[in-house]
């Protein structure tokens, strides 16, 4: 009887030294292919990252190298406050969305100044231009976020050259409801943006997305995007945010000094 319960014990044991034994093969296992995927993985973002800001221009071509096509860009670092290029920047380091929750980088944003409602603001930011022969500006893409119903909203406003026409407005990244405020994504709805006037004479930001349905009739047309349906608040959001990345807490100092030039 001893020797039966002995050998229950024995079994208990070597049972959990075998599941110890697979955990930890396993673990070791899944930290090596981590580490070393790692670099394909930062590649894959840095390249559909690309792919992104060429395709919210209308420039990306699918038979083409994504890298050879993004080199007509012109990848610039910029001061949000006085709205100049940051030479001691560096570009090919600087990451616009980690120094957003760096404080050193970073600053608060009051409640009346956060309409994105995305808490604070990089002091500085990663600017994609593409000039035309004679050195002006052609495009401007500008990285923008905000918060919709469910999630932050990651994407890019393409601006032409006067600063005031809207190229495009793409997302990248978020978790809104499929069907709903997913529709951001409807290739529909971004053609949308083409065209519509992001600031009035002014310079006031007015493209503003509405409930409802455009009346191309109305004068206030030319600012209007239809509002997606059944999703009020992740429209909202998207409102919201373009407001504020248009603003002179925003992109607007750097985007009135390109218009001038």
């Amino acid at each position: 009887m001893p020797g039966l319960m002995q050998k229950g014990k024995d079994s208990v044991f070597g049972t959990v030294l075998v599941a110890l034994a697979v955990c930890l093969v396993c673990s070791v296992v899944v930290s090596f292919a981590a580490v070393s995927l790692r670099p394909v993985q930062d590649n894959n973002k840095t390249v559909d990252r690309k792919r992104n800001i060429l395709s919210v221009v209308g420039m990306l071509d699918p038979s083409k190298p994504v890298d050879e096509q993004f080199s007509q860009f012109e990848t610039r670092v910029i001061d949000f406050d006085t709205g100049e290029y940051a030479p001691e920047m560096n570009t090919e380091e600087f990451d616009q969305r980690k120094s957003s929750k760096d404080p050193e980088l970073s600053i608060n944003l009051t409640a009346e100044q956060d309409l994105a409602d995305i808490k604070r603001r990089e002091k500085y930011g990663q600017v994609y231009l593409v000039r035309n022969d004679d050195d002006s500006i052609r495009f401007m893409v500008l990285p923008v976020r905000g918060y919709g119903l469910w999630s932050t909203l990651y994407g890019f406003l393409a601006l032409e050259g006067d600063g005031k026409t809207i190229v495009g407005l793409s997302f990248y990244e978020h978790a809104e409801t499929p069907g709903l405020g997913g529709e951001v994504d409807n290739p529909k709805w971004k053609a949308l943006w083409r065209g519509k006037k992001a600031y009035d004479e002014e310079w006031e930001p007015r493209a503003t997305v509405i409930k409802g349905t455009v009346d191309p009739s109305r004068e206030e047309s030319k600012y209007q995007v239809d509002g997606l349906g059944g999703a009020t608040l992740t429209s909202r959001g998207v409102d919201h945010l373009i407001h504020f990345w248009l603003s002179e807490d925003g992109y607007k100092p750097f985007i009135q000094r390109v218009a001038d030039a």
